[in-house]
């Protein structure tokens, strides 16, 4: 079972990752963020940026990497949402 464990964990890093990748291209695309809620985003991006800073003060590559593209794809979700309210 410990042989696994970092397969599932880069599956679940992968995938919480990507997940994002969509909602930027469909914002990018359309310019529409009036569906996309800015208290959700604000604290989500301080939540992952928190994680990134956890991973690099342990040293966690996996950590890191997971954390700093999730932040990227997630802090353009939140400056084109902010954007838009201009």
């Amino acid at each position: 079972m410990d042989a696994l464990t970092p397969a599932i964990g880069a599956i679940a890093a992968c995938c919480t990752t990507a997940s994002f990748l969509p909602q930027v291209l469909q914002i990018v695309r359309t310019g529409d963020t009036r569906a996309i809620s800015l208290p959700m985003y604000v604290l989500f991006v301080t939540g992952v940026s928190c994680w990134l800073i956890y991973g690099l003060l342990r040293s966690d590559g996996p950590v890191v990497v997971a954390n700093g593209i999730t932040t990227l794809l997630s802090g353009a979700v939140l400056v084109l949402k902010v954007r838009s309210l201009r």
